[in-house]
């Protein structure tokens, strides 16, 4: 099964997070899929790769609590209702 999940990046005192395609048994800083977004809690921006989340979406993936609501705030789920 594939989840849609924050990755880890960035240095200690300033975490950067990758919003990734990864198998559900990998770690979080495993090999992901795919590389679909980039959120940044800090400075609160966000950069998302649409086609590549509704993709994923189409798939069956299962997007985590947290990346649901970064996705909800976006507006991804809107233009997946209509597709």
């Amino acid at each position: 099964m594939v989840k849609l999940r924050l990755k880890r990046c960035g240095r200690k005192q300033r975490v950067v997070y990758r919003i990734v395609a990864i198998d559900v048994r990998s770690r979080r800083e495993g090999r992901d899929l795919r590389k679909v977004g980039f959120y940044d809690p800090i400075n609160n921006q966000t950069s998302l790769n649409i086609p590549a989340i509704l993709y994923f979406l189409e798939k069956g993936a299962q997007p985590t609590g947290t990346v649901y609501n970064i996705f909800k705030k976006a507006g991804v789920f809107t233009e997946f209702r209509l597709n």
